[in-house]
């Protein structure tokens, strides 16, 4: 792994899983994404603007700077000529990175940055195989349900359906924001009551969620509008706010939210850098999130 150039929100670098706290993980992977690149950046991208944001939050009145909290590094990734070999050096060198640790016995929390959002396979499957009743929140602007997508089984549009393989009927999808996809993905949704039409909805089933079941957010940050986040690969109008997000976060607070992963961040294609910077604080606020000083 690469020692990262930025520490982020006074983080310690950390080369295992050996502590309890939350680590954060960049998988700077891009090869799949068809629309526009760049995701590649976004784990280093959150990390250059971290030291020019304050480590307290006012929506939760809390600091990350009393967090135990680490950084791990980027995953290495491949650089060859076939995507599909470059992804799998990237999960496999995160399966080697969690395999001799059980997170929950351990108390651990990994927040992993991207890189594209068919990077979340890894860290999902993970929390799949550790909480045998774990709820996944899927934040998008597209549903990410198709078998495959312009040849690629583990395409950045197939995410979902790949997690779909893993889950159990113990498990629980929920689905939020997604504004764009196939009329059969929408139909699938529909038929499995997973997509909420609304955010009142969507913030009640959160709400309804047991405070001790565990909860996995993946989060692809088109699901905001790109009047606030530009930079990201495949946007979408008519998305969500930053305080929105944060009316989530103050409900995953009370609950046993174990894991995140924060998607689709591609620093180039806003010059301006309000992209990255509005990105880290959503990082900021799931770090608080996750450390649950309730407990």
């Amino acid at each position: 792994m690469n020692k990262p150039s930025e520490l982020f929100y006074q983080s310690k670098y950390a080369e295992s899983l050996s502590l309890e706290g939350i680590y954060l993980l960049g998988f700077g992977f891009d090869g799949t994404a068809c629309f526009r690149k760049g995701t590649a950046f976004g784990p280093d991208g959150l990390r250059e603007v971290s030291d020019g944001i304050e480590s307290y939050s006012p929506y939760l009145d809390r600091d990350t700077s009393d967090v135990p909290l680490f950084d791990l590094g980027n995953l290495p990734v491949g650089e060859s000529d076939d995507i599909e070999q470059n992804w799998w050096k990237g999960v496999n060198a995160f399966r080697d990175l969690v395999q001799d640790t059980n997170l929950e016995e351990k108390k651990i929390k990994l927040l992993t940055i991207g890189g594209e959002h068919s990077i979340s396979y890894a860290p999902i499957v993970e929390m799949l195989q550790t909480y045998d009743d774990l709820v996944i929140l899927h934040l998008d602007a597209h549903a990410d349900l198709r078998d495959g997508y312009e040849g690629h089984q583990y395409s950045h549009a197939s995410i979902i359906r790949r997690t779909l393989d893993h889950m159990s009927t113990e498990q629980d999808l929920i689905q939020y924001g997604i504004r764009s996809g196939t009329k059969e993905e929408f139909q699938w949704m529909k038929d499995n009551g997973t997509l909420c039409k609304s955010r009142s909805e969507f913030l009640a089933k959160v709400e309804a969620i047991s405070s001790d079941r565990p909860i996995y957010l993946t989060l692809d940050l088109d699901y905001f509008d790109p009047s606030f986040l530009p930079g990201t690969g495949t946007p979408e109008a008519g998305g969500e706010d930053f305080h929105s997000f944060i009316s989530l976060v103050k409900i995953l607070i009370k609950k046993n939210l174990v894991g995140a992963d924060v998607v689709e961040l591609s620093p180039p294609i806003d010059s301006t850098g309000n992209s990255s910077v509005f990105a880290a604080k959503v990082v900021r606020e799931l770090i608080l999130a996750m450390e649950n000083l309730n407990e």
